[in-house]
């Protein structure tokens, strides 16, 4: 049986910051647009603000369904699973925004978190809601490590490689809404 709490504290905040994969879970207003649900799980890219206030850093990747349908309605909820130890599953759902790595803010954001190679934006979720329950159905996994390849990748591809890339993949959502499109077109030099 589900519980829910007035806040993220004490066991809540313990837990969820504890855990090194997360998912995240949004959707288009509407009747027809596909359903968002993303894994997350790069060491530190999760902090608790305060009690009713979340924050992640987002990564440049292949989409930007998440901010597209931020945009839309802002609706958003964060779930955490136990793999490991005593079985529990917490909710987080509320309303969220994201700061882009042009929005002012963004710095003093990013600062939370350890590993930035690749953030094109934070996003932050007023909690409205905080649930936890049994989490019974949830197999033990052990973790055998992180995975280092996609801040290393967008290292690679460097500031201007990863601004082509998200104007390349980020700009819609699979359902057409406008999605990471504040990526500056790049300057034509004119020869003379």
């Amino acid at each position: 049986m589900g519980t829910v709490h007035e806040s993220i504290d004490g066991r809540l905040r313990a837990f969820v910051e504890a855990q090194p994969m997360f998912f995240v879970a949004t959707a288009p207003s509407g009747p027809d647009g596909h359903v968002n649900l993303s894994p997350k799980g790069i060491a530190g890219s999760f902090v608790v603000l305060d009690e009713h206030t979340v924050a992640y850093l987002d990564l440049t990747a292949s989409g930007a369904e998440t901010i597209a349908h931020l945009r839309d309605n802002g609706r958003i909820t964060l779930m955490f699973c136990a793999f490991e130890g005593p079985p529990n599953l917490v909710r987080l759902y509320g309303r969220g925004r994201f700061v882009t790595l042009y929005d002012e803010g963004f710095d003093e954001l990013a600062a939370l978190f350890p590993e930035t190679r690749g953030a094109r934006a934070v996003i932050v979720v007023e909690v409205d809601r905080v649930s936890d329950s049994c989490g019974y159905g949830v197999p033990r996994m052990a973790l055998e490590g992180e995975r280092d390849l996609l801040p290393q990748h967008m290292e690679r591809k460097g500031t201007d490689g990863q601004a082509a890339y998200r104007r390349l993949k980020n700009r819609t959502s699979i359902d057409g809404l406008p999605a990471f499109d504040m990526d500056p077109e790049p300057s034509t030099a004119s020869t003379g």
